[in-house]
């Protein structure tokens, strides 16, 4: 995994405490939390469209997002121009995202993988370089 990255991460309340936990465990990534700061209900889209701006803008190299199912964090992030954000349930998927969709945002399901499953799926989206060629090709047409 490259060092130095910088990431953009938020979860609503399904996805707080693995949020913290993941917070914890690259000693060599910045992340920028979105939130949400508690447990307590929250609505995902607040988080969601600020981790793809963030994105979006160049200010961090990725995001990651977590809520329930990652369905609700995808979508809202998807409506952004410039975002590519994949629901990445094991690291078989996130090979892909990275390798042939350049996916930026990365959104975990948090209750559906264990914690140490999001850890390597983090390190493996994170490890993955996008492989251009016919791929770049298809990326270019997903944009509206």
């Amino acid at each position: 995994m490259k060092t130095g990255l910088k990431i953009a991460i938020g979860a609503d309340h399904a996805g707080f405490e693995y949020k913290q936990a993941i917070l914890g465990m690259f000693d060599d990534i910045e992340f920028k939390d979105f939130g949400t700061d508690s447990a307590e209900s929250a609505d995902y889209p607040d988080f969601a469209h600020a981790v793809a701006s963030a994105v979006e803008a160049g200010s961090v190299d990725f995001g990651i997002l977590l809520c329930g199912s990652a369905n609700g964090v995808a979508m809202t992030a998807n409506k952004h121009q410039g975002i590519r954000a994949a629901i990445c349930w094991k690291e078989e998927v996130a090979i892909p995202a990275r390798t042939h969709n350049d996916a930026n945002v990365l959104c975990i399901p948090a209750r559906h993988v264990t914690l140490d499953e999001a850890k390597t799926i983090i390190e493996r989206f994170l490890t993955e370089e996008f492989e251009g060629g016919r791929h770049a090709r298809r990326v270019s047409k997903i944009g509206c």
